[in-house]
């Protein structure tokens, strides 16, 4: 499991996840060495960067001057997973570690404090990872979303169960106003929050599948302009390319972390 906790913050910030919850809020990536990471994801993606409050080895990476991903340089140092993790905004940290527990997932790490919030690093019934954060977001929350990934996608063995697992989790479909609205399509199911796309969960994952690619997991989308370019920039700073069209490309980067890149008018 990928024990990622690179805060969704760095800034002074006014929305807090007690008003919005239930919604994807963040991503973080844990590798190796920051500076290889750094060129890779500028080359790839055109990020810059600036520190974070968590110390030296923690970046913020930017897109259009706008925070749109975290980075947490200690896989080697602390011994975890290389690996991309989303991060779902909660009210009660304490609360949604207890649920995954109750429901048959598992607590890695947490809560633990990180001012001015609260985490948590989790997996499902099916082994996908991801975190949870309680506490402040960016106070420009509309920005953040149109900057974020383009969505993200849990690969699953069964969409309509893992659908239940996560809503009793983040109270979706629920009474709650503002809440994340849940739309079921076959196979799949879409999640929504105030009204745009921001997951979707599809069936079909293998539990003890040899290929990591497979198996149960949450894989990250980020949208670009051009996907050829990004694959062409990937390839020449030491990534590798797993699939490939002119809309979609699945990459590894030089560490081996695997996320994929959208063409931005595709849609979600």
């Amino acid at each position: 499991m990928n024990h990622d906790m690179t805060s969704p913050t760095g800034a002074k910030n006014v929305v807090s996840t007690h008003s919005v919850f239930g919604a994807p809020c963040w991503v973080s990536l844990t590798s190796r060495d920051l500076k290889a990471t750094e060129e890779f994801y500028s080359a790839v993606l055109g990020w810059q960067w600036r520190p974070a409050r968590l110390g030296d080895r923690f970046r913020i990476a930017l897109a259009g001057g706008a925070p749109v991903a975290g980075i947490a340089a200690v896989a080697a140092m602390w011994q975890m997973a290389v690996a991309w993790t989303p991060y779902f905004a909660v009210p009660s940290a304490n609360e949604a570690a207890s649920r995954v527990q109750e429901r048959g997932g598992t607590v890695a790490v947490g809560p633990i404090s990180l001012p001015p919030g609260r985490a948590a690093l989790l997996a499902d019934r099916e082994g996908a990872t991801f975190g949870v954060w309680e506490g402040e977001l960016f106070s420009d929350w509309d920005t953040w979303r149109n900057a974020r990934p383009a969505f993200i996608r849990l690969h699953t063995r069964d969409a309509f169960d893992s659908a239940i697992f996560y809503g009793e989790i983040f109270d979706w479909a629920s009474e709650r106003p503002g809440c994340c609205e849940v739309e079921y399509n076959g196979d799949e199911v879409i999640l929504r929050s105030q009204g745009d796309v921001v997951a979707r969960i599809e069936s079909g994952a293998l539990e003890a599948a040899p290929d990591p690619t497979i198996r149960p997991h949450w894989q990250v989308h980020f949208a670009v302009d051009d996907v050829p370019a990004c694959v062409r920039a990937a390839e020449l700073h030491g990534g590798s390319v797993l699939s490939e069209d002119e809309e979609e490309a699945v990459l590894r980067d030089a560490d081996g972390a695997q996320f994929t890149v959208t063409a931005r008018h595709r849609g979600l």
